[in-house]
């Protein structure tokens, strides 16, 4: 039994289904007081965050409806401690890269490609650091680009544990219109017009066009999932 912290884009398709079906047997066991798999440290670490399990759950969605699966499963009704995800890891999110890379050794991959270092790592989140915190992704980008081999392990906790956080409707626009830039030569519609589209239209066009043009460099964002787990 696994819940993962890395965003769902390193996952590959085996592993992204396994753990949807994971997390909503762990819920089961939660809500409904089952005892079995009660004690395992998966299910402890997440049991009284039934909102954080919710919002793992939206991630997992949204990555699987980007990939062309269709999620019709509602999660139970779980809204304990929100706002906070849990404090404790099975394994340290850099070690998750690492025991992906060992899974995935000749084998299919994930839509995101397993980082090798932190610049590779930060080009991957960059865009969902800008719609969370303008600042700390200046700061980032700054110390990626002049610190060769930045410290890896530690950025990986930082972006992933940024993820958790809600964007700002302000932060989320600004984002997709960054995004937009990559694909508008696809798209018949022109940046003026599309400021007054809903940002979920917004994504969603993003998101076709990256994928039919196989944008390589939106295609390996987590931002491309990611956003729509936060939109309202």
């Amino acid at each position: 039994m696994r819940i993962w912290d890395i965003s769902p884009g390193y996952l590959n398709r085996q592993s992204l289904l396994g753990e949807h079906r994971e997390l909503h047997g762990i819920v089961s066991i939660i809500v409904n007081g089952k005892k079995g798999y009660s004690k395992h440290p998966e299910t402890v670490r997440w049991f009284i965050y039934g909102w954080a399990l919710r919002q793992r759950h939206k991630q997992l969605a949204a990555e699987m409806l980007l990939r062309g699966f269709t999620e019709k499963s509602p999660l139970m009704n779980t809204r304990s401690n929100e706002g906070i995800w849990p404090d404790t890891y099975i394994d340290e999110p850099y070690k998750q890269f690492q025991l992906l890379a060992t899974k995935y050794e000749n084998r299919e991959q994930g839509r995101i490609p397993l980082p090798g270092n932190a610049q590779q790592l930060w080009s991957h989140h960059k865009y969902s650091v800008l719609a969370r915190d303008v600042r700390l992704y200046r700061e980032i980008g700054h110390n990626v680009a002049i610190i060769k081999g930045a410290g890896f392990s530690e950025l990986t906790k930082t972006l992933t544990e940024m993820l958790r956080k809600p964007p700002s409707i302000g932060g989320l626009r600004n984002t997709l219109q960054h995004m937009w830039g990559y694909i508008s030569e696809y798209s018949t519609e022109s940046k003026d017009g599309i400021e007054s589209w809903p940002l979920s239209k917004l994504l969603k066009e993003i998101q076709l066009h990256a994928i039919k043009n196989k944008n390589l460099y939106l295609t390996s964002s987590t931002a491309l999932s990611d956003l729509m787990a936060w939109l309202p």
